[in-house]
C-alpha cells in the first residue's frame, strides 16, 4: 500500500479472513482503510475490496455516502415517509414533493381554521 498517506489516513492495510467459515465465505484479500473524522472526533474503520483508489478517496466516497444516508433519514422524519415507494430518481422525487405539498396545504389548512389545533 502508499506509504504517502493524508494526515487523516491512520492505516491503509491488506487483510485476509483467517476464520474458517468466513474464509470459505470470502477468500481473497481485503483492504482496511482507516481514518480520522475530525468532525466526530473518532477513528473510522473502512474494509473494502477496492485496492485501485486512494484511502483518501475511499474516505471521502465513505464521507460523501453517509451524507447521503443523512439527507434521506432527515426526508424520512421530516416528511413522515416511512419508506420510498419507488427507487428510480424521479419516484423518489415525486413522492419527497408530494409530501412538501401535503404538509404546505395542512399547514395552511390549519393556518385558515377557526379550530383550536
Amino acid at each position: 500500500m502508499p506509504q504517502n498517506l493524508h494526515q487523516h489516513i491512520l492505516k491503509d492495510e491488506l487483510i485476509e479472513l483467517k476464520n474458517d467459515p468466513s474464509k470459505i465465505k470470502y477468500p481473497k484479500k481485503l483492504r482496511r482503510v482507516s481514518l480520522w473524522d475530525e468532525q466526530n472526533q473518532q477513528v473510522i474503520e473502512i474494509i473494502t475490496n477496492q485496492f485501485h483508489w486512494s484511502p483518501n478517496t475511499i474516505g471521502e466516497l465513505y464521507k460523501s455516502r453517509w451524507q447521503v444516508e443523512i439527507f434521506f433519514k432527515d426526508i424520512k422524519q421530516l416528511l413522515h415517509i416511512k419508506s420510498f415507494i419507488g427507487t428510480s430518481e424521479n419516484a423518489v422525487m415525486i413522492q419527497i414533493w408530494t409530501a412538501l405539498i401535503t404538509i404546505l396545504i395542512l399547514k395552511a389548512l390549519k393556518a385558515q381554521s377557526k379550530f383550536d389545533w
